[in-house]
C-alpha cells in the first residue's frame, strides 16, 4: 500500500497574490525532497494545455491530462504546488492548503504590472472580492487542513512561511510513519488526523 512521508502543500489563491514567492521561499527552507510545482508551466512542459482562451488571454488545461501527469509526483510527497486552482486535486493526496489573500488595491498594482488586460485584471478583481478560491477550497477540502493568509506585504510572506514551515515540522513529527496514498476509509483518519500543534 503506498504511503507518503512528507506532506503535500497547495499554495492558491487569485493571480498576484505571491503563490510562487512563497512555493519558491518555502522550498529554499525546507529543502530536499520538497518540490515546488509551478503548474502553469508544468502544465506546458507536460503538454498539458487543451487550448487558448483569447479573450481572457490564457491557457486551458486538460486538468485530466495533468493530474494523471501529476499523481506519482503527489504519491511521493514534498510537493509544493503553486496553482490558482485547488479544487481539482485528490484530497487523499493534500495535506494542507493554503489560500493568500491580497488587498484589490496591492492586487490591482500587481496585475497591471504583469501587463495583464483590463478585463482580465477585472475578472481576478472579481474574483478576490468574491473570494471565489477560498470558497472551493472550503468546499474541496476539511475544514481542518485549509488556511487562509494574508499576504500584502514583504513581511507577511515571510511570517506565512515561517508559520508553513512549523507545521510541517509538527507534521512530520505527528505522522512517523507516514500517511496513506490510498481511498480506503478504514485509513482515512490517519491521512487527516490533526493535533493542536499542526494548525497553523
Amino acid at each position: 500500500m503506498s504511503r507518503r512521508y512528507h506532506p503535500n502543500i497547495i499554495i492558491t489563491g487569485t493571480p498576484g497574490c505571491g503563490k510562487s514567492s512563497h512555493a519558491t521561499s518555502l522550498v529554499s527552507q525546507l529543502k530536499d525532497p520538497f518540490k515546488h510545482f509551478p503548474i502553469s508551466d508544468i502544465a506546458k512542459e507536460r503538454k498539458c494545455i487543451d487550448s487558448y482562451d483569447e479573450v481572457l488571454d490564457t491557457s486551458v488545461v486538460d486538468e485530466d491530462k495533468l493530474l494523471d501527469s501529476l499523481e506519482p509526483d503527489l504519491e511521493n510527497g514534498g510537493a509544493i504546488i503553486d496553482w490558482h486552482c485547488c479544487e481539482v486535486f485528490p484530497e487523499r493526496l493534500i495535506d494542507l492548503v493554503v489560500v493568500l489573500r491580497t488587498e484589490n488595491k496591492k492586487l490591482y498594482q500587481r496585475l497591471v504590472s504583469r501587463g495583464y488586460k483590463n478585463n482580465k485584471i477585472q475578472e481576478n478583481l472579481d474574483c478576490e472580492i468574491m473570494e471565489i478560491i477560498a470558497q472551493e477550497a472550503r468546499d474541496s477540502y476539511e475544514p481542518n487542513i485549509v488556511v487562509e493568509l494574508n499576504s500584502n506585504e514583504v513581511e507577511e510572506m515571510e511570517e506565512n512561511v515561517d508559520r508553513i514551515v512549523s507545521w510541517v515540522q509538527n507534521w512530520l513529527k505527528d505522522h512517523p510513519n507516514g500517511v496513506t496514498n490510498e481511498l480506503d476509509p478504514k485509513l482515512k483518519e490517519d491521512n487527516s488526523s490533526s493535533s493542536d500543534e499542526d494548525n497553523i
